[in-house]
């Protein structure tokens, strides 16, 4: 049997015969960490270096792997859809019986956490966002150059180390970043996913419902975002009332990645000053 790429933390049954595997650490409030998509994805790869802080802070870190991603059980469906993302989320704080909490996502992450605040705002307190999708239109996201070029590479068949490479190679700003230790713990993931999770995936576009949204929302955005378009800062500054965006130059997709200090210690000052 080969070993996990990256290390095992907890499982939890949240019905339906899945399971959500999940990494834990510290206690307190409750900060849920969710994670983008593309292949190999999960909460610890996206977070490792974040989440240890967040813990020592004093926080409760719950890091996921989304249902279909990393360690999780990965339902082969035709599609993957905004609802099936929330759906297991929330089935993830059920099971774990946590009433509230602050929602930390990137990417597809951020899009789930404006969907479960959307779909059950008494649960989230705050959110943090990182250039979350779900606010442009399918067309808009498919013509971005690093979704463009993560397309091309699955259409290709090619796969491994090597493949996963040129799926990132977008991802950060600075290329050096895409470390061997990355494709080392994505790779292997990869080749456990569903084809669901390599095809695009049904995310509406939820602007015209952000007005609705009254928790206090922190976030970032990397100006040279080559996934997400820069423009969904304003769209967020625009529309939730408690929205406050930076933005961060010399940075792509990955700000928690590429600018770890300065992230960590701007979403602590969030959550401390309440």
């Amino acid at each position: 049997m080969n070993m996990p790429s990256i290390p095992v933390g907890r499982y939890t049954d949240i019905g339906q015969g899945q399971q959500v595997h999940y990494h834990e650490a510290g206690g307190g409030e409750v900060v849920v960490f969710l994670h983008g998509a593309g292949g190999g994805a999960s909460g610890y790869s996206n977070f490792k270096g974040n989440y240890p802080v967040f813990a020592a802070a004093g926080y409760r870190a719950i890091v996921p792997d989304l249902l279909g991603f990393g360690l999780s059980s990965k339902p082969d469906l035709p599609m993957y859809d905004l609802d099936f993302f929330v759906d297991g989320v929330a089935r993830l704080l059920d099971a774990l019986g946590i009433e509230r909490c602050t929602l930390l996502g990137n990417s597809l992450g951020g899009a789930v956490a404006l969907g479960l605040a959307l779909a059950r705002p008494a649960t989230v307190a705050r959110l943090i966002l990182m250039a979350p999708g779900g606010v442009e239109d399918l067309d808009t996201y498919l013509a971005m150059p690093g979704i463009a070029n993560m397309f091309a590479v699955y259409k290709a068949g090619k796969t491994g180390p090597e493949a996963m490479r040129e799926v990132m190679r977008l991802q950060l700003w600075d290329p050096s970043l895409l470390t061997d230790e990355i494709i080392a713990e994505r790779a292997p993931i990869a080749a456990t996913q569903t084809q669901a999770a390599r095809s695009v995936m049904k995310v509406p576009n939820m602007t015209e419902r952000l007005h609705e949204l009254r928790c206090p929302i922190f976030g970032f955005w990397g100006v040279n975002d080559q996934f997400n378009p820069v423009d969904g800062a304003m769209k967020l500054v625009r529309h939730a009332p408690q929205a406050r965006i930076v933005l961060v130059n010399r940075c792509g997709h990955w700000v928690q990645v590429e600018h770890r200090e300065m992230f960590n210690r701007q979403c602590l000052d969030f959550l401390q000053r309440g």
